[in-house]
């Protein structure tokens, strides 16, 4: 049976790809143009999308290991427990704000500007460079872009204190964004502001629900449901 973290993680990428087009879609569209003002085309974009894909997976693995190393530390116990259960409760609480509940609590106030500074200087290095080699490195870089939804999703990965699952649930969400951001240039014809707005709702929506479901299995561990 497929995890419904995974399910849930894939239609948060999906509906959650409408403000990735609007943070990063028009300087993904830029990029993809060389010096000469010819597009990189299909190559560009599959390359691209496979980085940062890529990084969200290794992203997944990592914290999911880190999440591991903390969970099965017997001096950690006590403390795990309450940071799991906070940490469920702030992810459903952001969830929730996305999806227009709360005027000052959201996944976007979650994105910092200095995450962004600090790549710059890798981005406009990587402009130089003819589109299609750009194209991984890209993405690979901007896998790691200050995003809202990309840090909830980083939270689940963690507290699955596996790897594996982190991975996968990553990658799961990084596959969910694809559709829309492979397919920009059509995308953003018919995605308008208004469709975008309801799209980050519904995936406010969906991470709340990833919330509530680690909350129960959390409280069912502890002999708590």
């Amino acid at each position: 049976m497929i995890d419904p973290l995974y399910t849930l993680a894939l239609a948060t990428g999906l509906f959650g790809s409408g403000h990735c087009i609007g943070m990063c879609g028009g300087l993904v569209a830029a990029l993809s143009l060389s010096a000469e003002g010819r597009r990189g085309g299909i190559v560009f974009h599959l390359l691209y999308n496979a980085g940062r894909i890529l990084t969200y997976t290794l992203v997944g693995l990592l914290v999911g290991w880190l999440g591991s190393a903390i969970a099965y530390t017997d001096i950690f116990s006590g403390a795990t427990r309450v940071i799991l259960v906070a940490s469920d409760l702030f992810v459903i609480a952001v969830g929730l704000g996305s999806a227009g509940l709360f005027a000052r609590l959201n996944l976007m106030k979650l994105e910092f500007s200095a995450p962004m500074q600090a790549l710059g200087g890798a981005i406009g290095s990587l402009r130089r460079l003819p589109p299609a080699l750009a194209a991984l490195p890209l993405g690979l870089v901007m896998g790691l872009l200050p995003c809202g939804f990309f840090y909830a999703m980083a939270i689940t990965a963690a507290q699955s204190a596996s790897p594996v699952t982190g991975g996968v649930t990553l990658f799961a969400f990084g596959l969910g964004t694809l559709p829309a951001l492979f397919f920009f240039g059509s995308a953003a014809h018919w995605l308008g502001t208004r469709a975008r707005s309801w799209m980050i709702r519904i995936a406010g929506i969906l991470v709340a629900l990833m919330g509530a479901v680690n909350l129960l299995r959390h409280l069912r561990m502890m002999g708590l449901w």
